[in-house]
Order: C-alpha cells, then sequence, then structure tokens
C-alpha cells in the first residue's frame, strides 16, 4: 500500500510541479524557507528545537492559522516548557505565520515524500501533533504512527466532497484516521462521518467549531486604523459602506456593478473588495478600469496620501491577512465564494463584530454555521445576483434591520464559543504521557 502510495505521489508530482511552482511564483515571496518544503532547515531553527519539547501544530493557510492563534493562547500556559512549531502549506499563511510571538517557531510543511516526512519528523522531533481540520498527508502520518508520536486533529470536518473519497479509497485512509489520538470536530454529522472512514469512536470528541472563538478574538486584534485609512482616500466616516470579503473570479464585478446602480440610492456608498487570493488584484484593477470603477489599491494607499472626497468610490485590498480589520467599519458584508463560486467562506469574523452579513447559495463548507446562523436571524442567504442586490439595497436604506442582524450574529458568536478549551483538553493527557509538564487551568 505505501510502496503504492509513493508511486502515485511521485507520477503526480512530477506531471503538476509545474503547476505548483507558477503558483508559488505567482503569489510572491517564495524563495524565503522555500527549502523547507523538502525538510531542508537551517541552523536557525534547529537550534530553537534542540532539547526541547516539541508541539508541532500544522495549519494549511491564513484561516487556519487565525486558529492556531487560539490554540497557541490557550495552550501555552497549560503546558509552560513545551515549544510550539507551527507550519503551514502557502505563502499567505506564512505571511500571517510571521505575524505570531517570536518564540514560535514557524516552518513550512514538507512534500509527502517519503525521505521529506522521514527527514522533517526526525529534526522536528515533536512530542504531538495537531493538524487543524483535515489535512491528510499519508508519509507524513504514516511515519508518525511508526515513531508512536500522538496526532489529533482539531475543528476536523469532512467536506462533501472529501467524505466520499475517503471511504472509496479506504484501503489507503482507515489505517490512517485508526491512528489519531484523538478528534475534535464540529458537530454530531461531522463526528459519525469520521467514524465512518476509520476514526476510534472513542478517540472523536464534538469539540464544537474553533473559528468561533477565534472571530470573538477579533476585537483584541487591531493593528490597522481602517477607519483612519478610508479618511485618507476620501470617504467620510457616516459613508455606507460595502464589504464583499474572499472574493472570487466574477464576484468582484458583479458587485462592482451593483454599487454603481446602489449609488443612485445611497450615493455615497463606498466599495471595499477583498479578493480570497490577492494575487489576482491586478487582473480585477483592470476590469474595474475597464468599467470604468474609481478606485485605487490598498498598497497604493501611503502616510502621505491624501484624496478628495468621491475622487475614488472603491478599495481594492491587494494585501494578505488584513481582510479582518476591513470588516469593522462595514455597514454590510457580502461574504465570496458564496455566489459564482462554490464552497462559500467564513462568516464568523464579522458575524463577531455585529455586522449585518450577507451570502450567497454556495456555502457548502460551512453548512452547520449557515443553518445556526439562519435559525436565529443572523444573516441573510440569497440565491441569486438579483436577489443580492435587492437585499443589499433593503439593507442599505434601513439601519434597524441591519442592527438587528448584528445583534443576533452576536448572540450566535457568544453561544457557540468554547471549542478551544474543549480541544486542549482533550490533547493534554497526551501531552502528559510524552513527558511534557501540564499544569491546571487558572481560575
Amino acid at each position: 500500500m505505501r510502496t503504492l502510495y509513493n508511486i502515485l505521489f511521485l507520477i503526480f508530482f512530477v506531471a503538476l510541479s509545474p503547476y505548483y511552482f507558477w503558483r508559488l511564483r505567482r503569489r510572491g515571496n517564495w524563495i524565503e524557507g522555500f527549502g523547507q518544503r523538502f525538510a531542508s532547515y537551517d541552523a536557525a531553527v534547529k537550534q530553537a528545537l534542540t532539547n526541547r519539547h516539541i508541539i508541532w501544530l500544522h495549519a494549511v493557510s491564513v484561516g487556519e492559522i487565525g486558529l492556531c492563534t487560539q490554540l497557541i493562547r490557550a495552550l501555552e500556559p497549560r503546558v509552560p516548557n513545551a515549544k510550539i512549531v507551527v507550519s503551514c502549506t502557502t505563502t499567505t499563511g506564512m505571511a500571517e505565520c510571521r505575524r505570531l510571538p517570536n518564540r514560535i517557531t514557524k516552518i513550512y510543511y514538507p512534500l509527502d515524500r517519503r525521505k521529506f516526512a522521514r527527514m522533517a519528523l526526525a529534526t522536528i522531533n515533536p512530542q504531538a501533533i495537531v493538524l487543524l481540520e483535515a489535512e491528510i498527508w499519508p508519509n507524513f502520518l504514516w511515519r508518525a504512527a511508526d515513531l508512536r508520536i500522538p496526532v489529533f486533529l482539531a475543528n476536523a470536518r469532512l467536506s462533501d466532497r472529501s467524505y466520499p473519497r475517503y471511504k472509496k479509497f479506504g484501503w489507503l485512509f482507515r489505517p490512517i484516521f485508526r491512528s489519531f489520538a484523538g478528534v475534535g470536530c464540529q458537530n454530531k454529522e461531522d463526528a459519525q462521518k469520521l467514524q465512518d472512514v476509520g476514526c476510534v469512536p472513542g478517540r472523536v470528541y464534538v469539540t464544537g467549531n474553533l473559528k468561533f472563538d477565534a472571530g470573538a478574538k477579533l476585537t483584541e486584534q487591531r493593528s490597522l486604523d481602517v477607519r483612519g485609512l478610508l479618511r485618507q482616500i476620501g470617504v467620510a466616516d457616516d459613508a455606507p459602506v460595502l464589504v464583499a470579503g474572499s472574493t472570487h473570479d466574477g464576484e468582484e464585478m458583479l458587485l462592482a456593478e451593483m454599487a454603481a446602480r446602489l449609488r443612485l440610492k445611497s450615493p455615497n456608498l463606498f466599495l471595499i473588495l477583498v479578493p480570497r487570493h490577492f494575487e489576482r488584484s491586478k487582473d480585477i484593477g483592470q476590469q474595474l478600469r475597464t468599467r470604468g470603477v474609481k478606485f485605487t489599491y490598498r498598497n497604493e494607499i501611503l502616510p502621505a496620501t491624501k484624496l478628495a472626497p468621491n475622487e475614488v468610490e472603491c478599495l481594492l485590498v491587494d494585501t494578505t491577512g488584513e481582510l479582518k480589520f476591513f470588516y469593522e467599519p462595514a455597514s454590510v458584508v457580502f461574504i465570496g465564494k458564496s455566489l459564482t463560486a462554490i464552497g462559500g467562506q467564513n462568516p464568523i469574523e464579522p458575524a463577531a463584530l455585529g455586522k449585518a452579513v450577507v451570502f450567497g447559495p454556495n456555502m457548502q463548507n460551512f453548512k452547520d454555521i449557515v443553518r445556526i446562523f439562519l435559525s436565529k436571524d443572523a444573516a441573510v442567504q440569497v440565491q441569486s445576483p438579483d436577489e443580492l442586490e435587492r437585499t443589499l439595497a433593503a439593507l442599505l436604506a434601513d439601519p434597524a434591520r441591519r442592527a438587528e442582524l448584528g445583534r443576533h450574529a452576536l448572540e450566535v458568536v457568544a453561544e457557540n464559543l468554547g471549542a478551544v478549551e474543549r480541544t486542549v483538553e482533550m490533547m493534554l493527557p497526551h501531552l502528559a504521557q510524552r513527558g511534557i509538564l501540564v499544569v491546571p487551568k487558572k481560575v
């Protein structure tokens, strides 16, 4: 089984490597730390890990890094002598990773060749591994199991796409899922799915969704004065602001065209577009120019920048890791990847700020969260671009309705807190067994 996987992995890696490296280069900042993807670590990393009890947390990209941050805050006081290493897969994830304190070692996750998995685990030598959500790479997990390193899944969920795949290839994945020391999942439905693909029932815990805890901490993390930034480009404090967050191809132009029509009734409406992949910003900017949209890039706003009122009507955010700050001045928030793409993005961050949240029909990756928000009248779901425009117009004209949605959203977030602490409690007995000092929680 392992031999077959490694043969197939090598074939697919060679075939897809041009695309893989093209994407790395397109996203930028790919050279720094590149060797870590092949388990090559410099002396500084090795020295930081020498003679330490290591807990290795892996987060794929930006969203998961936010969850890691909350886990670290809860975990560090309980395991004061442990050293935490955080890995990620994407360059945008690493940019967010670097916001973590200097005491946290940040690395790229190794490519899943047997040689690199062995080298990485030999160098890092973790006493425990925590994977955020379901990031399953067989060689890495096989080697961890061979070394008897406890591996945990945190905030685990199986999407409608991945669940049948894991079942279909059960000969490959069932032993891997069976090896997990603990699985903290978001709800009972995910718990059942995880058991179906091989997780041991007694090791599966319904801990809740870490995203609620991460969202609730947003108010503690302000490092960008967005309102001041908007004043620099001529946006008045009382101007209505429509924020489209984590947008995908096609959604930006739809929102820009809608905003132009919405300004007939809301003349000062300002649009903020935050693409999910910032490297698309140049192409989006060209499309906006073609349509005559007056806009500026986030990176063009310098300390000395001062634009007149109405000089621009749209801000295109071409940075990464700042979306949560741009939600703060929003009158209404549209959640991207829900109208022209499938899957959706996280609605909890704007909800935790008490914003009126709207999303399209395609929120498959957040089904349970959407169900809760809709059942509590804490968000609005639309089925088409036309319905989205009507909904935005109604909300912009009705401050009381926006405030009501925001109030209900805050209540939903408050009711669903505690997943971080439950996840930490799931792991602590295993950490103690591995020789890591665990101290009681301070009351």
